[in-house]
């Protein structure tokens, strides 16, 4: 007979302790201990069936085994392909996170019927009902404006299966009888194991149903995509092993007042990592962006004071973007700095070199800077734009509109140079822009692309008289 033990575990960072703590040691949370009770099988047998799905395994000779080509699966949604490396990977399991209402299971149902017309998919959906899912999909698929969304009408998706089931075992025997190519949960905080008398949405049915999925997938070689509901930090709820399980991170990202998202990689097993898709919500469903550059610069104000174009790259791609800058007299003895889309410690560095090195005054100036259309920029190659959007606010004098901005500032104000710097520069020229300003090369490598006009400065000083208009 099985053994049972009690325990009880952090609902925050997956930590076991034998009894109950009012703040858990290791990640310091307050009243996140709940109680588990934990069957110990007896024999080895009893775990090996338990965890093993393909049998006894067997060791291999590296030359012996199959793969040199990799096989992937072609996925309509070319921006979601991107992400994703190229296609879908057979045997992959992958976890896609958001914040509530962001298009989830929107992307995920839209995904599923495309892939449907050609493979058998199980959709398998823990929060609504199969005629809630039927009304959306019913959406997705009928033409607006007598355009066709990209989405397959439902008699052209008939190999995709709904239902609707929390309980784990149930899900596989429906997966053994359909036999899919690839299988959809909504969501892994809704399942759980029966065996366990945890409650679903715990620590240990979380990490469980994972890896029973993970199993299932290496073992029949039919991809799972795993949707995650996120916390109040904005990371996957769960445990962070969760992470660790699957092969391919995905969060889709967007501020619910704009109509664009972004789908990025945080870790993809078998492609490049921060890659990012861009789609735009509408009526019919997440839309994809061709051209994103294009789109975040559509309602630009041209030689507008305060705006500024930074090319920054999202993995692969480079992206241009606006970034508008705003000073005004402050009421108050601190000045504020507000920093929307860039990191607040960022805004301080670029402020305190503006006033030091520029001679720009800002002590007694509110600074607010902004990123167009909700995007959010972490590399420091768009210090330069971020400099001359708040330089061409104080000073009132536009920036030039036909110039591109790139580059990383130094607390000398000094330029530094940045990765991709030529496929910046080819996206920038794409677009139209005629003019960019880069860091001074030190090492002359290959010369500047010439469909685009390169000024190269050394210091912030020599960057804002040629950015800024006279």
């Amino acid at each position: 007979m099985a053994k049972t033990r009690t325990r009880y575990v952090c609902q925050e960072c997956g930590r076991a302790y034998p009894k109950a703590l009012g703040r858990c040691p290791q990640c310091d949370a307050w009243d996140s201990m709940v109680e588990e009770v934990v069957v110990e099988e007896k024999t080895a047998q009893s775990r090996a069936n338990q965890h093993g799905l393909g049998g006894f395994s067997h060791p291999k000779r590296l030359d012996e085994l199959d793969g040199e080509i990799e096989d992937r699966i072609a996925l309509p949604l070319t921006e979601f392909s991107r992400v994703l490396g190229g296609g879908i990977v057979p045997g992959s399991i992958v976890l896609v996170g958001g914040d509530p209402g962001i298009g989830k299971s929107t992307l995920m149902l839209q995904m599923a019927m495309q892939m449907a017309v050609d493979h058998r998919v199980l959709y398998v959906s823990g929060e609504e009902s199969e005629q809630q899912i039927k009304m959306r999909a019913s959406r997705l698929a009928r033409r607006l404006d007598g355009q066709q969304s990209g989405v397959p009408n439902l008699k052209q998706a008939n190999d995709l299966f709904l239902v609707t089931e929390t309980n784990l075992d149930a899900i596989l025997t429906h997966v053994q009888s359909i036999n899919p190519r690839l299988l959809v949960i909504d969501s892994i905080q809704t399942v759980y194991r029966p065996e366990m008398d945890s409650s679903a949405g715990s620590i240990s049915q979380v990490r469980e149903s994972a890896s029973r999925l993970r199993e299932l997938a290496k073992t029949s070689g039919i991809a799972v995509f795993v949707i995650g509901h996120v916390t109040k930090q904005g990371i996957i709820a769960g445990p962070r092993v969760l992470e660790h399980i699957v092969d391919t991170v995905l969060y889709l990202e967007g501020d619910q007042f704009q109509v664009y998202r972004l789908l990025r990689s945080v870790k993809n097993r078998f492609g490049a990592t921060s890659e990012v898709g861009v789609f735009e919500m509408q009526e019919r469903g997440l839309i994809e962006v061709t051209n994103p550059s294009e789109a975040f610069l559509a309602e630009r104000m041209v030689n507008a004071p305060g705006s500024a174009i930074a090319v920054t790259m999202e993995g692969t791609r480079p992206l241009l973007v606006e970034i508008q800058g705003l000073t005004s007299h402050t009421q108050f003895g601190n000045p504020r700095r507000t920093a929307n889309g860039i990191d607040f410690n960022r805004l301080l560095l670029i402020t305190a070199v503006l006033s030091r090195r520029a001679n720009i005054r800002l002590v007694e100036q509110d600074v607010f800077v902004n990123v167009v259309g909700g995007l959010r920029i972490d590399e420091p190659a768009a210090d330069l734009a971020v400099a001359a959007a708040i330089a061409s606010s104080m000073r009132d004098l536009p920036v030039r509109a036909d110039m591109a901005l790139i580059g990383e500032l130094g607390l000398s104000g000094e330029l530094r140079m940045v990765g991709q710097i030529h496929t910046r520069l080819r996206e920038a020229a794409s677009l139209g822009f005629k003019q960019a300003v880069v860091p001074r090369r030190l090492q002359r490598k290959e010369p500047w692309p010439k469909s685009i006009e390169v000024h190269e400065a050394r210091s912030l000083r020599d960057a804002l008289k040629l950015a800024l208009m006279d």
